[in-house]
């Protein structure tokens, strides 16, 4: 899809913890322009610069944005983007985790192509600068053959009777929390990196009985040539990070000629096979905010992708694939079992 209008007439919906972030990319972004938002409690809209709304119908009616950018826990999406679409709205970002359910979400990405609309999952981890750059050296063959990929999720977040209530409250009502929520950003992120994967084994648990679902757990993925990657989170721990949101967590990808490595702070560090010195690929992240601007990087990429015809990443059709391998591993940790992914 492209649009001729330059600069892009974006609106948003929802004025939450996470849309500061969202807010912010879209008044720096030379080629968007932010023209209404909408939220229930409109007061929360006050210092946006923008016309403010209560109501998603009446905004996007009176402003006929190209592109609608949804910040809204899961519960709301199906709504907004039925609304959306019944207004001709022909492109819309969405936030993750995405709907309440892999039978919803592919019920909206069905309406939505139906439509003709371009729709996007705000899946913003993917788009962190240290993970395009283990790509490229994974592409150059930097450290050959990859056998095995961590990552160690350690936000530091999630212990005693008040976690998460400060920022996003809802997190403690979430029966499916710690993958649902979170490990979904690298379920899509070991298959840009690894590619599909073959099977999963999952052993999930609760650490804090103040929040209704799982906040720690393993998941372990089957990659083709027999590479495994492994999802090692916990929310109670943390990491060496000034900015525990830069990264979340620590990562190794290791192959059979060298290992590259994540650190906290998102800088990226090579060591050759057999070597004890590193090399630095990537410096710290300098971005005080969150996930070393990936936010910006992804509305940056739906921008350009709609104004000049590029491909899209994480449209929604695709973004199923993460769902489907989500209901598989609640599926492997519920029965104990690794499970083959495609026969699903």
């Amino acid at each position: 899809m492209t649009l001729a209008q330059d600069p892009l007439r974006v609106a948003c919906l929802g004025a939450g913890y996470f849309s500061q972030f969202h807010y912010e990319s879209w008044a720096r972004m030379a080629r968007a322009q932010l023209v209404a938002a909408c939220n229930r409690d409109i007061g929360k809209l006050a210092e946006k610069g923008v016309p403010a709304y209560s109501d998603l119908g009446e905004m996007l009616r009176r402003h006929q944005p190209d592109l609608l950018d949804i910040i809204l826990p899961p519960v709301a999406h199906a709504t907004a983007i039925r609304t959306a679409i019944a207004q001709g709205i022909r492109a819309i970002i969405c936030q993750k985790p995405f709907c309440t359910s892999l039978a919803e979400a592919q019920s909206i990405a069905d309406e939505a192509a139906a439509a003709g609309v371009t729709m996007v999952v705000h899946e913003n981890l993917l788009f962190h600068p240290c993970y395009r750059h283990i790509r490229r050296a994974l592409d150059d063959g930097l450290i050959g053959s990859v056998q095995q990929l961590t990552f160690r999720l350690r936000p530091g977040d999630g212990q005693g009777p008040r976690a998460y209530l400060d920022r996003q409250p809802y997190f403690q009502r979430m029966e499916r929390f710690l993958v649902h929520e979170t490990a979904v950003h690298w379920v899509d992120t070991f298959r840009y990196l690894m590619g599909e994967p073959l099977s999963v084994y999952a052993d999930l648990r609760r650490l804090n009985p103040a929040i209704a679902g799982e906040d720690a757990g393993y998941i372990l993925f089957e990659h083709e040539n027999g590479a495994r990657a492994l999802f090692d989170g916990n929310r109670h721990l943390d990491h060496a990070a000034d900015n525990l949101r830069c990264t979340m967590g620590e990562a190794l990808v290791e192959g059979d000629e060298g290992t590259l490595g994540l650190c906290g702070d998102g800088s990226v560090f090579h060591r050759a096979f057999g070597s004890t010195s590193t090399a630095m690929l990537l410096p710290a992240s300098t971005w005080q905010g969150f996930g070393g601007d990936c936010v910006h990087a992804l509305q940056s990429h739906v921008v350009k992708a709609l104004l000049d015809g590029t491909a899209l990443e994480n449209t929604a059709q695709d973004y199923l694939s993460v769902m489907r391998i989500e209901d598989a591993i609640y599926r492997s940790a519920r029965e104990g079992r690794k499970l083959k992914l495609e026969s699903m």
